[in-house]
């Protein structure tokens, strides 16, 4: 059950020469009187079958005596499988007085009344020896009883099949039929309330139209001015928003392929299209200062930033499409109901 660890080759070869000499009937010799009292306690003393315990050992030494505990589990054959190795615990120390404490907990499998003597292994000087306790510990590790006479042991019964019945499945059938009429009434309510607002089901899942060029273009200025790069002293990323914008608009507005170009092929490519000749003087200059802040590392001032800033806002205010004017439509709708009148009489 017990396996000792040495801590050095000579305490090895002492223990195994003080052995030889027991074995061939020499008396051994008796221990010192400040010898270590060892002593060991086993927690609780009675388990069942696999069923763990703690078991410590305790040694009073002096402190320049050494002493080594046991191991257990070393090579299988112990009745005990070692769960926790719990670490050398020093319990108190008075003058040249150490008190030790060595903790395993255990799992006992064999059956029975176990008689344990807790053991150390002592050196001092010429002295190597094995110290046991004055008590001899017990152990009861008791099994379950499997009274085999009064209760017989039958075998796994096989599987069987049982004939499938609809009862089984009535409750489920109705609770469905239900949540299907629930459904079917949301369905229909959903359905007369967007018919009320002239709309169908297939509006919820159509995506939004996109805004018209210009007034996307005018949102991405006004996020691009509540940005205020330039003032942080950001003015390559500032002109390279700007003029992203300005051709994204063209881009849509005139289906020129202004992302592509560079700012000569861009002026040169809306020549084609008729501008006011304010908005196309305005784009040659906002394009020219962005190409020397981008590429000659210019500097603008703080008039100069804003001034491209409202000249990019004219250039969409000023190129975007032309909306019906109110008053033209009214005098259609006049028209028409005439007609009606004229036709009916």
């Amino acid at each position: 059950m017990r396996h000792f660890t040495y801590m050095s080759a000579a305490a090895l070869l002492a223990f195994g020469a003080a052995a030889a000499q027991t074995e061939q009937g020499a008396e051994r010799p008796a221990l010192p009187a400040n010898a270590p009292v060892v002593s060991g306690s086993i927690e609780p003393d009675s388990v069942g079958i696999g069923d763990r315990f703690l078991y410590s050992i305790e040694v009073e030494k002096d402190l320049v005596q050494s002493v080594f505990f046991p191991s257990f589990g070393g090579d299988g054959s112990d009745s005990y499988e070692l769960i926790e190795d719990l670490p050398i615990d020093t319990l108190s120390r008075e003058g040249r007085k150490l008190k030790l404490r060595k903790s395993y907990r255990l799992a006992a499998f064999d059956e029975g009344i176990h008689r344990v003597v807790p053991q150390v292994m002592y050196a001092d000087k010429n002295i190597v020896d094995t110290i046991g306790g004055a008590d001899t510990l017990e152990l009861l590790v008791t099994t379950i009883e499997i009274d085999s006479t009064s209760h017989a042991i039958f075998d796994i019964k096989p599987q069987k099949t049982l004939p499938f019945r609809l009862g089984e499945i009535t409750g489920y059938m109705k609770w469905t039929l239900v949540a299907l009429l629930a459904l079917a009434a949301l369905a229909y309510a959903a359905k007369r309330i967007l018919e009320r607002y002239g709309k169908r089901f297939s509006d919820m899942f159509r995506p939004a139209p996109p805004l018209p060029p210009h007034e996307a273009a005018l949102a991405a200025l006004e996020k691009l001015r509540a940005q205020r790069l330039w003032q942080e002293g950001k003015h390559k990323l500032y002109y390279s928003a700007l003029t992203d914008i300005l051709r994204t608009y063209i881009a849509g507005r005139y289906g020129v392929s202004a992302m592509e170009m560079t700012s000569d092929e861009i002026v040169e490519a809306m020549r084609g299209v008729d501008l006011p000749r304010k908005s196309a003087m305005d784009l040659a200059q906002i394009l020219r200062e962005a190409d020397l802040v981008k590429f000659a590392k210019a500097a603008p001032e703080a008039d100069e930033n804003e001034a491209a800033y409202r000249a990019a806002c004219d250039f969409v205010e000023q190129t975007k499409p032309e909306e019906p004017a109110a008053d033209d439509d009214a005098d259609d709708a006049s028209t028409d109901a005439k007609r009606m009148d004229d036709t009916k009489s």
